[in-house]
């Protein structure tokens, strides 16, 4: 498909995106507005939220909020009908990890990660899917991780979260077909800010290492899936967990890596 087939198809498209002002959500709303969607983002980091808006003037604007605040999300959801008057697709993307041994998760930590992680997705999945289902329908695509599907060392609050989001999407999918189609895509490692302030230098050649393909994911990569997803090409695809990982879950032994 050329860039002008693709704008076609997109022009115009409502689409939302969580944790929109970094890493993946980043890259993904530079590339939904590069095929001619009106995105809007939020994120709770005004600043970063300002200035990713400052480099991609073609974002239609963004909304402040703690996704895992229920009353922040819905007042970010009425804010949003101003701007975009509806939505067709939500990138429920927003998510935090700690790293730290299952022994030394206090209640406080876990209930952090999961207020951010699932929490976060149920408040923002409903809010767009009630739009959805009272307006023409639309797609939900929730930013899981191979975290989610096997085991990792030192993540026990993280890898709960995403396998919740992954039978999240599961479940909403039965639910709310046909009018909404929705998915999880499960990124294995990616080369974010994030995952950059968690591992040295030194981990993250481990981790490659370890990779079939021999490195990190690059975040406008998880973008392409995305855009994939919620285009005319994927409208066949709903309840379905996607992986992209590079290779990091085809052997039997992928979870028993060292830790680092």
């Amino acid at each position: 498909m050329t860039r002008t087939e693709e704008k076609a198809e997109l022009a115009g498209s409502r689409v939302v995106i969580t944790g929109g002002a970094s890493g993946i959500g980043l890259a993904t709303a530079g590339r939904f507005a590069a095929a001619g969607a009106r995105v809007v983002l939020v994120d709770r980091d005004e600043e970063a939220s300002r200035r990713a808006l400052a480099e991609n003037p073609g974002l239609a604007g963004h909304v402040r909020a703690d996704v895992s605040d229920h009353r922040q999300v819905e007042e970010a959801f009425a804010r949003i009908d101003e701007t975009l008057g509806g939505i067709d697709v939500l990138i429920s993307n927003a998510g935090i990890s700690e790293r730290l041994p299952f022994l030394e998760i206090d209640p406080e930590a876990w209930r952090r990660v999961l207020g951010v992680n699932l929490d976060g997705m149920f408040f923002c999945c409903r809010e767009a899917a009630r739009r959805m289902m009272a307006g023409s329908g639309g797609t939900l695509l929730l930013t899981a991780s191979t975290n989610g599907m096997v085991g990792h060392r030192l993540y026990a609050s993280y890898n709960a979260s995403k396998a919740g989001v992954i039978l999240l999407a599961k479940t909403l999918a039965l639910e709310l077909a046909p009018r909404v189609r929705v998915n999880a895509v499960c990124p294995g490692y990616v080369l974010t800010p994030m995952q950059e302030r968690e591992y040295t230098p030194e981990m993250l050649r481990q981790v490659n290492a370890a990779i079939p393909l021999g490195r990190h994911a690059a975040p406008r990569e998880i973008a392409e899936l995305f855009l994939f997803l919620a285009s005319e090409r994927g409208r066949y695809f709903t309840g379905q967990t996607l992986t992209i990982d590079g290779g990091e879950t085809c052997g039997g032994t992928a979870s028993w890596r060292p830790a680092v």
